[in-house]
């Protein structure tokens, strides 16, 4: 896949798509630590018991989880097929390619911020963000 530049105006006019999308890995990240914890639980308490038993009561929440993580790779293909990359679900964070100044950069947004007002190098990180010029 060829790698794909935005400008200012095309990422930022894609943030509200963006806002959703990460919503969405929100909600399945947090049932997944939901339906884990209730795993372990259950895990915990057939082994109490001395083994499973002949329906395994474990194997409908196993399947819930795969679901779960199925559901999250496709969205996080998703960022990737749209030239998106995504830093982390929890803040929220995501970096645009694009070129400024001649040099290739990462526009820089995370969840909260209303619209895309930094910048770093791919090196640099979200620690290393300047505010974009004109900004």
């Amino acid at each position: 896949m060829a790698k794909r530049y935005f400008t200012v105006a095309e990422a930022n006019a894609l943030l509200p798509s963006v806002q959703d999308q990460i919503s969405g890995l929100k909600e399945i990240k947090k049932k997944f630590e939901d339906k884990y914890a209730e795993l372990r639980e259950k895990r915990q308490a057939v082994h109490k018991l001395g083994g499973t038993e002949p329906n395994d009561p474990l194997f409908e929440l196993e399947c819930d989880l795969e679901f779960l993580q199925i559901e999250a790779r496709g969205m996080i293909q998703h960022f990737y097929h749209q030239g998106i990359e995504l830093k982390d679900i929890d803040s929220g964070l995501v970096d645009f390619p694009s070129i400024l100044g001649g040099e290739e950069v990462l526009l820089c947004w995370r969840s909260g911020e209303e619209r895309i007002g930094y910048y770093h190098s791919r090196h640099d990180g979200y620690t290393g963000r300047k505010p974009l010029p004109g900004d």
